[in-house]
């Protein structure tokens, strides 16, 4: 069973969402993988900027059993539906972000979030976009799991963002990340300058001479 220091830990990476402006009251969830086939959850119902530790589930990785008697988020079947799929994937990060919902409920969104070198780098080149479903549906729950088999960050239309990570700073960043393009796919509407696919080519011509030296 999850210790009480890594409850506390969990509540501090809750709070630093919050801290961050990607949630308010009850409008997002994360969960972060812990050892011993456990799952650390929000609470559903939680107040993610304020979550304290009896608003903390613990469940079952490998089947959903909540073990310490505290119902997890309702979105927990993706959470632990996208941990299962990737053993790489140490947390997931859902929230309902000004901007990422912003645009979300667009109806026009860009064909690409590829701003600057922060999307392309960390979120991903191509963020798939999943259809409205209800929140908390399996519909919604299956959709998830199936994109984020390959990507690591997906938009929820009408809803929000889902990201995914090695660890919490990993999902963090991506979190960051995707908001900072969303934000300025708001602010500058169509008057938007994409990178390029060469000008992404040469970034991961860099990339990849700094891992290989």
């Amino acid at each position: 069973m999850a210790t009480i220091q890594q409850i506390q830990e969990f509540v501090a990476m809750a709070h630093r969402v919050g801290q961050s402006g990607l949630t308010v009251c009850s409008s997002g969830n994360l969960s972060v993988r812990l050892d011993n086939d456990e799952v650390m959850i929000s609470g559903t119902g939680s107040w993610v900027p304020d979550l304290t530790p009896d608003k903390v589930s613990v469940c079952r990785l490998s089947t959903g059993e909540v073990l310490n008697g505290i119902k997890p988020s309702m979105e927990s079947v993706f959470h632990m539906g996208v941990m299962r799929e990737r053993p790489e994937v140490g947390c997931v990060l859902h929230f309902q972000s000004p901007y990422a919902t912003a645009v979300a409920c667009m109806k026009k969104r860009p064909a690409d979030f590829n701003f600057t070198a922060e999307c392309p780098i960390h979120v991903g080149r191509e963020i798939p976009m999943i259809p409205y479903f209800r929140p908390g549906s399996p519909e919604l729950a299956s959709h998830v799991i199936e994109q984020m088999k390959h990507h690591d960050s997906v938009m929820l239309l009408k809803h929000g963002q889902v990201v995914c990570g090695k660890d919490f700073s990993q999902a963090l960043e991506r979190a960051m990340f995707f908001e900072m393009a969303c934000r300025i796919a708001v602010i500058n509407g169509d008057n938007v300058d994409p990178l390029t696919a060469e000008e992404i080519g040469d970034l991961d011509t860099y990339i990849l001479g700094k891992i290989t030296k």
